[in-house]
Formats: C-alpha cells, structure tokens, sequence
C-alpha cells in the first residue's frame, strides 16, 4: 500500500520539484538578465520558453517568424537559454563587424558542438582567445590558403571526373541518378583525400552518425542546471550515443595520425600530390612553428571533415533543384558552360570557372535562398554591449539568421523568387564577409576558413553536371511536385533526395 502511495506521488514530487527550482533559480535569473532596454520579444512559456513556437525542420523561417511583429532583433528563450536573434543585414553588420570583437566568443553550452570540437580547441567552437588565433592561423595560412586551394584542384577534378563517369553509366542504362546522395559521396572523397591523402569508405557510417549527433539536443542543453537532466540524457541512450559517435571518429584519426608517423601503409598513387593535412599539421609541429597536441590535431580534423562535406554538396542540390523548376535557367546555363568549354572538353578550373559568369550567379542566388548553414554558429557576447539602442548583456547568445537576410525584401528585389540574373551587371555582391546581405559563410573574424574550397567545389561540380548531361523529371512527376521542404540540421539539406533521369549530351 505504501509502496503503492509513493508511485502515486513520485510524478507530483517531481513537478513540485521542478516548479520549485524554476521560480527559485531560473526565473530570478531571466528577471536580473532582462533590463528595460532588452531586445523585445513574443512572451514564452514556463520551463519550455518559446520552443513551442518553433518548427525544427523550418528553424530560419520559424524565426524569421516570430521576429517580424518585433523587428530584425529579438529576444527568444530556449528553455532556460536566454537568445538573441538578428535577422537585417544592418544589424548582422553591427554584430559580424563593427563590434565583431565584443560578439566573436562562442557558447559551449550544448553538448554535441562541445564533445566534437574536444571542448572548444577547434576554430569552429573554440572562444576567442590565443587558442583560436593559432587555430586561424593554421587554417588560413597553412591549410586553406588561396594558394593551397588551388593546388587541390587535381583532387577535385580527380573525384568528380570519377562521380561523373559512374553517373555516365547511370544515364546510359536509363536508370535515376540519386544528386543528393551522389554529391555527398563526392564531396567526402574529395574531402578525405584533403585530410589523409586517400579514400575510406569506412568513416561514411560515422560522418552521418556524427551529423545527426549534432541535430540531437540533449535534455541538458535546453534546461541546463535541472538537476537529473544529465541522468535523464542518459536513460534516453542520447549519452551513449554521442560518445560512440565521437570515439568511432576519434580512433580514426588517431590511426591515421599514428599512420603518417609511422610512414607505414600510408602510399599514395602517385608521389607528387600534395601533402595532405595531416602531413603539414605535422610537419607545423615538427618545425616547431606551433605547439600542436594530437588532440587538437584531431579536432581540426573534426573541423574539416564535418564541416567541409556536407555544405558544398548541399549547395550543388539546391542549385540542380532551382534549375530543374526552372528551365530556361538551365538551358541557359548548359549553354554557358558548353559554349566556354567547347566539344569533348574537360573542365579545368583554372582555365573555365573565371570564364562562367552565369554559373555563378546560378551559385550566388542559390546561397542567397538556401545558405549552406541558415542559422551562422551562435556567437555570445564578452561583456555588456549596446545595439541598435538595445542593451545585450555579457554571454547572451547571439543567431544571425542568415537566411532570413538573403530573403529580407528591403535588400532583395522579389526577394523569395530565384533569379539568378540579379548578380549580373551593376552592383558586384560577393558572399566573402564584405556584403552582410548575402552572408552564407558568416563574416569577420570569425568567417568559415573553408569558404574559399567550399566555393570551388561546388561551381566544379555544377558545371560539369550542367555540361555533360541534360536534366529532366521522372515520369508522371511535374515542377511543382519537386519541393524545398528542408531537414533540420546545421546544414540546410532538402528533406526528399533529389533523383532525376539524364541523358548523356557529350
């Protein structure tokens, strides 16, 4: 009977509890945090805030949502987190640039970013400090120099000559060719020959493993401090899991660190490549030019694979999606490419890609409507500081809603149409930091390092898709059955695989 009674009363126990700690601990919190002069905002609920008002497959448009009754800067509660999201190009100006210095720390607040990024020595998550400044100068100097991208070009021409061929096939057997699953393979390979100078097929498993780790919120980053919320992380399996994920990586690349230092079974088909990162991150701290542990080797490995895989194929998706509801934006970029690079050509990048200037309005207009990652990696601030009259205070996390900006219709005409002949003559915008209306890679000090091979990638790998096939629908399937539904993720990926039927043209 007694026994009975305690189960009856353990779940009103632990409400009571949890009403408790919140007007105990939480909500004095939110009061002290929350002046006269804060950011407005839609009022949330207890313990939840306004994740009710959110739609995690459309995160930027839920936002954009919310914010539009209150301007382009918001207050929003996730749980017990305390956000700020701005959503104009003036004010992501303020933020990525003119006080960039007093909004470039990151939050280490939810699990997976702080697991994957070894507890923020990457240049991903890592605050800013002389930790990411030499992480900066590794990536900027070293690995991903303008200079060094280019000399990879024979690795993208490589793998994406390879792609090509085994969609050649595809297309002369009649059979649909699945692009999202084609450009993820790609752009993997390319990707891992950057980091360990070959293919594995093995790290595939894991890198999608990986991705949906970091979609995953934990229990204990929506209400942080709850006691048991790391034990309820646990009894969902959610602990287990990220460890798994992160260990199976992890012992990847220490096997490949370990390889290189050994020079055992690390052979390459052909000497004269590159080094790869693992070769110059070693070679760095040979010479002694940095102090570099292994974990933070790994951890900027971490940084490459992850990142550098998966928004260059979901941009080459986008773009083919857009054309192929748009077809005399296809003809008319086919038409470019074939024209620049004649019959029976090979695209070189050097020699073709400057020459394609439609194709990079198509590349341009497609990062505009559906940036690689919609939501820029949340900033949080150093110490009280003021914009646009609003008073934010120390370590409030900061979004930029990127996506919100390439869509705002006070900077874009027929802002949530894809034109791509908007980049065409007049103004020349750019998506390199200089032009907060079109930010797909963030800007300041703390703008993607991999932009630069990013890019490339993806107007390489588009030109050649529009230059040796030509695209149509599946049978019983219309334009407008194609749609932009997305998933949620960091990345914006499109929910339904895009799988068409091509015919060879040359």
């Amino acid at each position: 009977m007694i026994d009975m009674i305690s189960n009856m009363l353990l779940p009103y126990l632990f409400l009571f509890s949890l009403t408790l700690f919140y007007f105990l601990y939480i909500l004095p919190k939110f009061i002290k945090n929350k002046s006269k002069s804060s950011p407005p905002g839609p009022p949330g609920l207890p313990f939840i805030g306004n994740l009710h008002q959110l739609d995690p497959s459309t995160l930027p448009a839920s936002l954009r949502n919310l914010a539009k009754p209150y301007g382009p800067i918001v207050s929003l509660r996730f749980g017990f987190n305390s956000v700020i999201v701005i959503s104009s190009p003036s004010l992501a100006k303020e933020v990525l640039k003119t006080q960039d210095l007093l909004f470039c720390d990151r939050p280490l607040s939810f699990t997976g970013e702080r697991k994957m990024s070894y507890d923020g020595i990457d240049i991903a998550f890592s605050p800013y400090g002389e930790q990411w400044k030499k992480m900066r100068k590794i990536f900027n100097h070293h690995l991903f120099s303008p200079k060094r991208v280019q000399s990879l070009s024979y690795i993208r021409e490589d793998e994406i000559e390879s792609t090509m061929k085994e969609m050649h096939d595809l297309a002369l057997s009649s059979k649909m060719i699945n692009l999202s699953e084609m450009m993820k393979n790609v752009t993997t390979n390319i990707m891992l020959r950057v980091n360990f100078g070959k293919r594995y097929q093995e790290v595939f498993g894991p890198l999608d493993a990986i991705q949906a780790c970091l979609v995953d919120r934990h229990f204990s980053d929506i209400w942080p401090g709850l006691p048991f919320s790391g034990l309820v992380d646990q009894l969902l399996g959610k602990t287990n899991q990220l460890e798994k994920c992160f260990q199976d990586l992890d012992s990847f690349y220490q096997k490949q660190i370990d390889e290189h230092l050994n020079n055992q079974k690390h052979k390459r088909a052909n000497e004269q490549e590159e080094d790869d990162v693992i070769d110059i991150l070693l070679q760095l701290a040979k010479d002694e030019l940095f102090s570099l542990t292994h974990e933070e080797m790994r951890a900027m490995l971490m940084d490459v694979l992850v990142a550098g895989t998966d928004t260059s194929a979901a941009s080459v998706v986008w773009a083919m999606t857009s054309l192929i509801k748009n077809p005399k934006m296809m003809k008319k970029a086919q038409e470019e490419v074939r024209n620049v690079i004649g019959k029976n050509g090979k695209i070189r990048e050097a020699d073709h890609l400057p020459k394609l200037t439609y194709l990079k309005a198509v590349v341009k207009e497609t990062m505009r409507l559906y940036p690689p990652t919609p939501i820029l990696l949340p900033r949080e601030t150093r110490k009280d500081v003021i914009i646009n009259g609003y008073e934010i205070k120390k370590k409030t996390q900061v979004l930029v809603n990127a996506w919100a900006i390439g869509r705002d219709p006070e900077s874009w005409e027929n802002s949530e149409e894809f034109l791509p002949e908007r980049f065409l003559g007049g103004r020349d915008i750019d998506f390199k930091g200089n032009d907060l209306e079109l930010i797909p890679f963030g800007a300041g000090r703390r703008i993607c390092p991999g932009m630069s091979i990013g890019v490339v990638t993806t107007e390489l790998l588009l030109a050649n898709l529009l230059y040796l096939f030509d695209w149509g629908l599946p049978n019983g399937i219309k334009t407008e059955d194609i749609t932009y539904d997305t998933m949620p993720g960091i990345t914006m990926h499109k929910r339904n695989e895009l799988c068409l039927p091509a015919h060879v043209h040359f």
